[in-house]
Order: structure tokens, then C-alpha cells, then sequence
């Protein structure tokens, strides 16, 4: 079995073409081939899978290099080759003019303001577009804030359960729907993904 096969045998992605994140400690036994003795020779660009599926990694946090797991995130067509993580250089100018939503510091704080994508998973391919992202699908966060949403989100995108806004002590858990993630809906009403937007709304539901 080619290595392209073994690996969507092993990761399963779903009807949405979303997999779950495979660690690399599971490349053994029928799927040693897939072991990472070269990168990730067999997910490059130009590789085979690369083209049919976006192909995401993660790295160990200590060193920055190894990869500890890897994931298929959505299908691969020419709509999808222009996804960046890149924010254009006037929506950053805009941005970093604002406080932080969350804890009120400015860059002339110690913690520097950081551009947020709202979206904590990244997959609207209009937002990962330098030529159709806007200001509004970004906001103003503070470096610990940011690092916590990141985590929040990262969590959410391993059980698919968002966060629950009853933790910072908010009456409720989320401003629509409920704690299941459905891709049709995204990330909205969650709290991180527009903080003062979840904040106005509190007033509706306790009227």
C-alpha cells in the first residue's frame, strides 16, 4: 500500500475531509512505513496526498522541530492554494492601534497587542486569504490572552466541544447553540471568538 493510502487508512477523515490528529508515535507495526526519517517526505507539496487533502502539523513545543502529530484538514483544490497565515500588512496597522479586548493593555504595556484571527480553527478560506480577509475577521489580543485562547481552541479542535464561557464566571456557556462544534456554524458564539460581541449579547438573554 502506497504510504498516501496507509496514511488515510490510519488518520480516517470524515465526510468533511477532516481527520484526526494522528501522532507520530503511531507509525509502527503496518504503518511503520509512514515514519518520519526524512521530514515529512511523503506530505510534501508536491506529494500526492498534499494535493487531495491540506495537510497540518504540529510540533514538539520544546524544540520547534519535531513533529509530534499530523492531521488532514479539509480537501486541497485550486480555491485552497491561496490559504496563508498571513495578514495583510494593513489590517495589522489597524489592529495593533487597539487594546486588548480581553485584558485592556496596549502596545505600550508589557504585553504587546497581537492580531488575533477570530476563527480559532482557520479553515474559512475567505479569512486565510490576504485578497478577501477584512479587519472584521480579526481582533485585538494581548500575548496571554492569545496563548490562552490558543489553547481553548486547540482543545475544542481535539474533542469538538467548545469552550465553556461559565468558566470566567459568565452565566452562560455560549450565546447560541450548544457545547458540540458543527463546521456548518463554525466558531461563532463561543466567547473567544469575538469577545465583545459575546458580552453585548448578555443583555438580550437576561431581558
Amino acid at each position: 500500500m502506497w504510504k498516501k493510502e496507509l496514511f488515510i487508512e490510519l488518520a480516517k477523515p470524515d465526510k468533511n475531509w477532516i481527520s484526526r490528529w494522528v501522532n507520530t508515535s503511531e507509525f509502527v507495526d503496518d504503518y511503520s512505513q509512514l515514519e518520519l526519517l526524512n521530514w515529512l517526505s511523503w506530505g510534501r507539496r508536491s506529494s500526492s496526498l498534499a494535493k487531495k487533502y491540506i495537510i497540518e502539523v504540529d510540533k514538539t513545543k520544546t524544540s520547534g522541530v519535531k513533529i509530534d502529530r499530523i492531521r488532514l484538514n479539509w480537501f486541497n483544490n485550486s480555491k485552497t492554494k491561496h490559504i496563508t497565515q498571513s495578514i495583510r500588512a494593513d489590517i495589522k496597522k489597524e489592529i495593533w492601534k487597539k487594546r486588548c479586548i480581553v485584558l485592556g493593555t496596549n502596545r505600550s504595556c508589557d504585553h504587546k497587542v497581537e492580531v488575533d484571527h477570530k476563527d480559532g480553527r482557520k479553515e474559512n478560506l475567505e479569512i486565510m486569504n490576504t485578497k478577501t480577509q477584512t479587519i472584521d475577521d480579526f481582533q485585538p489580543l494581548s500575548k496571554p490572552a492569545n496563548d490562552a485562547k490558543r489553547q481553548f481552541c486547540k482543545k475544542c479542535k481535539e474533542t469538538w466541544i467548545r469552550y465553556d464561557a461559565k468558566k470566567l464566571w459568565y452565566t452562560i456557556s455560549y450565546t447560541k447553540w450548544k457545547a458540540e462544534y458543527e463546521k456548518w456554524i463554525g466558531c461563532h458564539w463561543c466567547f473567544w471568538y469575538d469577545p465583545i460581541e459575546f458580552r453585548k449579547s448578555l443583555k438580550f438573554i437576561w431581558n
